[in-house]
């Protein structure tokens, strides 16, 4: 987006300060874990807590058991779980342990979906691969990028066209159920259906990427809410409390398959750490405690009703387009219904850097990227929404003109 970033002393429910003192309402929350916004007090007091007993064991800790339950117990298709530090490594792990039970090299992933910085997924990839336009990466060797195959997200029959040119290649297809590395994109109706079936049909393993929508958009995330159950699914960012995590779950006779229960290797020296086990116990305590899923829906409908009348009034209709799953949203600069990453890529990127630096001079701290999602929490009040629709509708007319 160009600028330079400031630097954050602290945060506090919908609020960043930054170091020089200025304090903006945060649609970023830290890309996703900050459900009940920054320093919620039940974390803060577990992680504290669990700090006074030691930060780092390298042995197991009850902590990791009472979390594995509370996630085995929400997300559907989840039996066992193994926790790692960030999304990236549960990708990456899910995708080692998809290759091996199944025998097969090949993965299948959509065209803008981004499911961390492994060397197998950076082809055309979302998020900030796709912000900084990088073409996958350099570093990534070409007979490894060969083994990923992309597909456009939303078409059943592309994917289907995909298992039938490599028969008995493929060992997994891997998506977002809601796509939001490529802004905010819903599956279309049948879609998830689609791939859950072609996948069967085809002998390759479904993998659902829910680091983003796993705990956000219900209890059980995109998988509960579409009743489509994955073979396997990579979890992140509100499952550890803001705290680093990552994790992979799925089939009971797939997970067997990783050490030590077998052969398919992945460890790390930090992996369950007793702080972010902590931090995620207390998350998911709150979210089955007090489900806050009505009121992020009543946020989102709100949000989106401001953002909506905002754009009416500095009359961007035709070119800005707001896209919302729940609380998670994308305004795209550009004539919508944006359904893939292709009618993503239209947008205007130099009208959103615009637009985004003229947020901020009116402290509201966006997403410094068009291929993001726009993150609610809990604790956004009507205030912050009316302050962000004078803002919206104020750096439109800046970003258009």
């Amino acid at each position: 987006m160009g600028g330079e970033p400031f630097f954050v002393a602290r945060g506090r429910g919908s609020r960043l300060t930054d170091a020089d003192g200025v304090t903006r309402i945060d649609y970023v929350m830290s890309y996703g874990p900050l459900l009940f916004g920054h320093a919620p007090p039940f974390v803060v007091r577990e992680v504290a807590k669990a700090a006074r007993g030691g930060t780092s064991f390298g042995a197991p800790t009850e902590r990791e058991v009472r979390l594995a339950e509370r996630v085995v117990r929400l997300v559907p298709s989840v039996e066992m779980v193994r926790f790692v530090n960030s999304g990236t490594e549960a990708a990456m792990s899910a995708i080692r342990l998809a290759r091996a039970a199944t025998g097969r090299p090949r993965i299948i992933k959509t065209e803008g979906g981004y499911h961390g910085h492994a060397d197998s997924f950076l082809v055309s990839a979302g998020s900030g691969v796709a912000t900084l336009a990088i073409a996958g990466s350099p570093g990534v060797p070409d007979a490894l990028a060969a083994l990923t195959t992309v597909v456009p997200y939303n078409d059943a029959a592309a994917l289907e066209d995909a298992f039938r040119r490599f028969p008995g290649e493929v060992a997994a297809f891997v998506l977002e159920p809601v796509a939001a590395n490529m802004g905010v994109v819903p599956p279309r109706d049948g879609y998830l259906e689609a791939a859950r079936e072609l996948s069967t049909r085809h002998g390759a393993l479904l993998v659902f990427d829910e680091v983003i929508s796993g705990f956000r958009l219900s209890a059980g995330g995109a998988q509960e809410i579409s009743g489509v159950q994955p073979d396997l699914t990579i979890l992140g960012k509100i499952l550890g409390g803001g705290l680093p995590v990552g994790a992979y779950g799925g089939r009971r006779d797939l997970m067997e398959n990783v050490a030590p229960s077998g052969s398919v290797y992945q460890a790390g020296t930090l992996s369950g750490n007793p702080l972010a086990m902590a931090a995620g116990i207390a998350m998911l305590r709150e979210i089955a405690r007090r489900p806050p899923y009505a009121e992020l829906e009543r946020k989102g409908a709100d949000l989106e009703s401001s953002v909506q009348r905002a754009i009416r009034a500095a009359g961007a209709e035709g070119r800005a387009t707001w896209q919302r799953v729940g609380s998670l949203s994308t305004l795209f600069f550009t004539a919508g219904p944006v359904s893939d990453f292709a009618a993503a890529g239209r947008s205007d990127t130099a009208r959103y850097a615009r637009f985004f630096h003229a947020m901020r001079e009116r402290r509201v701290f966006l997403p410094p990227a068009q291929f993001e999602a726009w993150f609610l929490s809990t604790a956004h009040t009507p205030t912050d929404l009316s302050r962000t629709e004078r803002a919206v509708e104020e750096s439109l007319r800046i970003a258009l003109s």
